[in-house]
């Protein structure tokens, strides 16, 4: 396997861990030096190659896992949590995430198999999921709900605390609360020149999946089986808290953005608003597609999406509905549409007078 390793100066390297299966390739763990030792921000999928290729990345970097020093977290997905335990079983470190994604974490470890496919099959009801996409999460209920991802991600240890400089001695590292691809997804500024004096800005942002060079995170639903989800309307917002999160992002104007996926970048003020114009571009879209009462499901089917919907995986079917009830809700929060009374699956139309 060969590692490939980054080395961005200022004591800060990049470590491409693969993800397996999966057409984004690898998550950029991070590996920040400080003045007691390094510290990795996320670590990557909980897979065997994906160990091998941290632990060599660490070595790359001239350390040894043991001489690891802490992990931070960008946010809970296995993607950049999953090898936490490991790495803490391996060096001793501590492990910090905000206290929003911490608490799903909790709760994923805490809810049974079972009670996963009873808030899925329920979520995806109240849609308009036919019945053939229903069938077998009903099956896999009636067997005793099988595996479920996320039980074995570890516990935090400790919080991080946004607007605070973390406990990183010889690094000013601030982190910056990023909600909307998750509930507690941070970024996290490092408060220092950039080394090669690039761009215009002011230091480096290590973004997690907030702000990507060449793509836009997913956005979902933020609901799990413990978490409350109030009625459409009063509920949380996630596209609305990303959108919020992105404006706060580009007024922090950093010389350079180091995310996840994808490769290094600078104008990150240029890409914020790219990403704006972008959504607000689809939610106008999809407001036309509500001209006509529709669930979740049948709007899902009619946004554009990287392939036709006849070609989307089954579990990709999941994700996008998710993806399209965000912006069902977001849209209800403008006002720009409302949710229709009446039984049977949850339905919503634009509201007279806009788009």
């Amino acid at each position: 396997m060969t590692t490939q390793v980054t080395d961005h100066r200022g004591g800060v390297w990049s470590i491409a861990v693969p993800i397996p299966d999966n057409p984004l390739g690898h998550t950029l763990v991070h590996l920040l030096e400080t003045d007691r030792g390094p510290v990795l921000i996320d670590t990557g999928w909980d897979d065997p190659d994906s160990w091998e290729a941290l632990a060599a990345g660490v070595t790359a970097c001239g350390f040894a896992l043991t001489d690891l020093h802490g992990v931070l977290i960008t946010h809970h997905h296995p993607d950049h949590h999953g090898l936490s335990a490991k790495v803490r079983e391996a060096s001793g470190a501590w492990i910090a995430m905000h206290a929003a994604d911490t608490a799903v974490v909790r709760r994923t470890r805490e809810a049974t198999p079972a009670r996963w496919l009873d808030h899925l099959l329920a979520q995806l009801t109240a849609a308009g999921a036919p019945e053939e996409h229903l069938a077998p999460l009903r099956t896999a209920r009636a067997h005793g709900g099988g595996r479920m991802p996320g039980l074995r991600a570890a516990l935090p240890d400790r919080e991080i605390d946004p607007g605070e400089l973390l406990d990183l001695p010889g690094r000013r590292l601030r982190a910056l609360w990023t909600p909307g691809h998750t509930p507690g997804h941070v970024c996290l500024h490092l408060e220092e020149e950039h080394p090669a004096r690039r761009g215009g800005g002011f230091g480096r942002l290590f973004s997690g999946d907030h702000l990507l060079p060449g793509i836009t995170p997913h956005i979902g639903l933020y609901g799990d089986p413990q978490a409350e989800d109030g009625a459409p309307g009063e509920a949380a917002d996630p596209l609305g808290d990303y959108l919020d999160s992105l404006e706060r992002v580009g007024r922090l104007d950093p010389a350079e953005v180091l995310p996840a996926h994808q490769h290094a970048f600078t104008d990150a003020g240029g890409r914020v608003r790219a990403l704006l114009a972008h959504h607000e571009e689809r939610l106008a879209r999809l407001g036309a597609l509500l001209h006509e009462p529709r669930t979740a499901w049948q709007l899902a089917t009619a946004m554009e999406w990287n392939r036709p919907w006849a070609e989307i995986p089954y579990s990709s079917r999941t994700i996008a509905v998710s993806e399209a009830e965000a912006h069902l809700r977001r849209l209800v929060k403008l006002g720009r549409a409302e949710c229709l009374p009446g039984p049977g699956p949850v339905r919503y139309q634009a509201v007279d007078g806009t788009p």
